[in-house]
């Protein structure tokens, strides 16, 4: 047996729940655009830890330490803290945390970070223990009181009642007498049967101030003084500025400021017309330096040499080498392109510089690197930064990046006002941090219609090792390999490796599903040709190898029902199957397509069933997977991004497809009622709709596509098979 280094970005970092109170900024989620920023003052409140402050009215506002960027996130976390405070859930508010990774930082990444579905994984038992020890020291301020043993008395919907005397006091009521006590060392947590929130399907927190208008996002920033820039970033990758002619810009009206940085020129106005219409007007020579000459072709060149080596080992068991020598041999490579994110608000950010401080409004899943990087471009200490929390318009990985605040405050620096930076449309996606394109090689034995042996070896780049170096430990990127060394598969025989390898001057980041939106893809489409080389059914061939997978089998087993697996089709239409364990949830989705002669896809129905455990609230599951699917299934029709002469070709939503309504099929998604732990959702859709429409096609037309984005000339050509 090889040695065996079995590695999962799962298990990467543990962090501990710090609690406390922070007296920092942060701008309330239903504040208006010009109200001033306020502090989180807890005098005069309860103030238990971090996350919880309830004043005299019984009005109480929860801190939170994850963004909320459409997922559903603050109505779910705030779920999970009311539950267990037993909270009045109608005087319950939601405000932005603010930089502390002290006290905020995410358990398990040690970070304060929003992104990897783990929100709820991530924040169940330390957030449920928060609230937990608030309503203990409610109850024991109560009990004190009426001098009675706090076991005689219960919480309910914001009270304390004792019911062998009929005395009840509001949690407004008992919050000063609350604060004075010493919180419990080991509170006693629900059990699940007696949620009464956990499980529900709540009305979320931000919807309404979201369809009124009230909501502030990001680039909804506004400051007295305050100007607008629009950027220009070298088009060239590592490019920097040359000469500029600012001759005409410095004469459109509105036009305040020429700000050179750099690799990019700036132009600052009293409103975005005047800003962009400058920066039209400029004349920039560029120095584009080594990376002038790249093309996508160089790049995929490349990938595929660096394929070809041997990779460091993730994890193996079993004999491969003697395994893959026996029984019917099956090899395929599957290559995943360049994606951006286009995210529906486009990259921004607020700063004001002034001589002793600056300060930063924006929206982004990072907050304490924003606050760490941003010091070094406006030359002041840490202490002197002050970042203000928004809701955000969309990240999916993007706005883990601080780039765009670092730009804005070297932008600012140049001023004595406040500066909204904007980026367009097109300078967002030619200028991204883009998702890796990557390489899977594997290679398979069938004997007696199982799979003998499996070798899979994944080529991409290492986004961990720049975005956080711990994380990369003996040449093993472990988001690259995840839903590659944890695949759902009982493979006595499995060999999983990893080659870094990183694209010349392409900047690489986390895209909505990261690692598994690509490992999902190859090992489902390998999946499908290898029942099919089995002489099997698609489904009963992935049911023999889950035997030890009960949850998996079981929403394999519903999705055949639900989705009307086996039942006649016409004429090149075909269904498709992904199973996956996607962020320690377990999904199983049919997609069922039809495919013209032309090689047009028409998408005609998606059914998904979703084990993520305790669902907090089953609406938002259903909504992050109908959504994940979508998004995931744009990338597949249309998403690819291609580089020529060191550019990045496309520009906005023309060449940049996004799927449209009426190319949205009806999707249903049924959630089981689970007791597990909770698992993440926010993703999972996405690495769900690619591979099953892909096996859709395969059992349409006999094409075995290996390369997304679709190509419909090869499903053209092949449309007799």
């Amino acid at each position: 047996m090889n040695a065996h280094n079995n590695v999962s970005r799962r298990t990467l970092l543990t962090g501990g729940l710090a609690t406390g109170v922070l007296l920092a900024f942060h701008l309330p989620l239903r504040a208006a655009a010009n109200e001033p920023v306020q502090r989180d003052v807890t005098d005069g409140k309860f103030a238990p830890n971090a996350f919880i402050r309830i004043d005299e009215t019984g009005r109480t506002i929860l801190m939170m330490p994850q963004v909320e960027m459409g997922q559903g996130t603050y109505t779910s976390i705030s779920a999970v803290i009311a539950e267990e405070l037993d909270a009045d859930w109608s005087k319950v508010e939601v405000q932005h945390a603010p930089p502390n990774d002290k006290l905020y930082a995410n358990p398990t990444f040690g970070l304060q970070v929003t992104g990897n579905s783990n929100s709820i994984r991530a924040w169940w038992l330390p957030l449920r223990k928060a609230g937990a020890t608030a309503r203990a020291m409610l109850v024991q301020a109560a009990a004190s009181q009426w001098g009675v043993d706090p076991a005689s008395c219960t919480a309910s919907k914001g009270e304390v009642s004792h019911a062998a005397s009929g005395r009840k006091l509001g949690y407004g009521a008992l919050a000063l007498a609350a604060q004075g006590q010493t919180p419990p060392k080991d509170v006693a947590i629900k059990d699940p049967k007696d949620f009464v929130l956990i499980g529900q399907p709540l009305k979320r927190l931000d919807t309404p101030d979201k369809v009124n208008g009230k909501a502030l996002y990001g680039i909804d920033a506004i400051l007295p003084g305050m100007k607008i820039a629009a950027i220009a970033n070298c088009p060239v990758f590592g490019g920097k500025v040359g000469k500029v002619d600012d001759s005409a810009a410095t004469k459109v009206a509105g036009v305040r400021k020429i700000v050179v940085l750099d690799d990019a020129v700036a132009v600052i106005g009293d409103h975005m017309w005047a800003a962009k219409k400058g920066l039209e007007a400029l004349k920039i020579e560029w120095n584009e330096g080594p990376n002038a000459k790249i093309s996508t072709r160089d790049i995929w060149d490349d990938l595929r040499k660096a394929s070809e080596k041997d990779g460091a080992v993730a994890k193996s068991d079993g004999d491969i080498a003697k395994a893959l020598a026996s029984g019917d041999r099956f090899e395929a490579a599957y290559e995943l392109p360049f994606l951006a994110h286009a995210s529906m608000e486009p990259i921004n950010a607020t700063v004001h510089v002034r001589q002793d401080a600056c300060e930063i409004w924006t929206g982004t899943q990072i907050m304490t690197r924003v606050q760490s990087e941003a010091p070094k471009a406006a030359g002041l200490p840490v202490d002197k930064v002050i970042v203000n929390q928004h809701l955000l318009g969309g990240g999916f990985g993007r706005k883990l990046e601080p780039d765009m605040v670092v730009a804005a405050v070297k932008i600012a620096k140049q001023v004595d006002y406040p500066v909204k930076v904007v980026w367009t449309r097109e300078e967002d996606i030619q200028h991204d941090v883009y998702r890796p394109v990557y390489r899977d090689q594997i290679t398979a034995s069938l004997v007696d219609g199982k799979i003998a042996g499996w070798k899979y070896k994944v080529a991409g780049s290492a986004v961990l090792a720049r975005w956080l170096p711990p994380a990369f430990q003996k040449g093993i990127d472990i988001d690259a390999i995840d839903a590659a060394v944890d695949a759902p598969y009982d493979f006595a025989n499995f060999h999983v490796e990893y080659v870094r390898a990183e694209p010349p001057a392409v900047p690489t980041g986390f895209w909505r599903g990261v690692g598994p939106n690509n490992n999902v893809f190859a090992v489902e489409c390998a999946m499908d040709e290898l029942a099919r080389k089995a002489g099997k059914d698609p489904i009963e061939f992935r049911k023999s190898m889950l035997t030890k997978n009960p949850r998996m089998l079981a929403v394999l087993s519903q999705v055949a029902e639900k989705s009307g697996w086996g039942q006649k089709l016409p004429p090149r239409v075909g269904r498709g199957i992904c199973v996956q364990p996607s962020f320690a949830s377990f999904i199983a989705t049919v997609v069922e397509a039809e495919i013209d002669d032309i090689g047009e896809i028409t998408l005609r129905r998606i059914t998904s069933v979703v084990d993520t455990g305790i669902a907090v609230n089953p609406d938002t599951v259903k909504a992050q997977i109908e959504g994940g699917l979508i998004f995931g299934l744009t990338a597949a029709l249309y998403g690819e991004i291609t580089i020529d002469k060191g550019r990045v070709q496309q520009s906005n939503f023309h060449d940049y497809r996004m799927m449209r309504i009426n190319e949205t099929p009806k999707i249903e998604v049924i959630v089981v009622k689970s007791g597990e732990a909770p698992g993440g959702i926010g993703e999972a859709g996405v690495n769900a709709g690619p591979p099953a429409l892909r096996n859709a096609i395969y059992a349409a037309t006999g094409v075995a596509l290996r390369r997304l984005p679709i190509d419909r000339k090869l499903l053209a050509a092949g449309k007799k098979a």
